[in-house]
């Protein structure tokens, strides 16, 4: 097998590994890390909404970089965890965690896509269910930076 087909295998697996990593740490950090206050307040206006949505993030973020090393570990992957294509990728996360979470461009993004109507019909779930599509997509995103860089 040529060389360069062995490296996109490697690099299939491992986006595989760290996008599963990832999904699961962001369902226990979204539902199980993240305290009440948090979630009740990371929406609000001004500073304490912004440091509300910063303490879930940062604890999100840690949940998420522990899924992924103990992955790394039990499968042996070649994955640098303090390389440039970890920062890159969780800094995408954390930053676009941190938008949908301050929930006011979310909603403007719903708006602005013609998904207003569902958001405003469709009772609180419409909002959650944008909200972790958003999440779910970046997710994809945050593993293959982490993956290829």
């Amino acid at each position: 097998m040529p060389v360069e087909h062995l490296d996109f295998l490697i690099n299939a697996v491992t986006f595989a590994a760290v996008y599963a990593a990832l999904h699961a740490a962001h369902h226990v950090a979204d539902h199980w890390v993240q305290s009440h206050h948090q979630a009740v307040n990371k929406g609000r206006p001004g500073w304490a909404g912004r440091l509300h949505c910063s303490a879930h993030v940062a604890t999100y973020l840690v949940t998420c970089f522990a899924f992924i090393a103990i992955t790394v570990l039990v499968l042996h992957l070649d994955l640098d965890l303090v390389g440039p294509g970890m920062g890159i990728g969780m800094a995408v996360n954390g930053l676009t965690h941190y938008i949908a979470d301050r929930r006011t461009p979310l909603m403007w993004m719903a708006r602005r896509t013609g998904h207003g109507e569902f958001v405003d019909t469709c009772g609180p779930e419409a909002a959650y269910k944008m909200d972790q599509s958003w999440h779910t997509a970046w997710l994809f995103a945050t593993a293959l930076l982490i993956a290829v860089l």
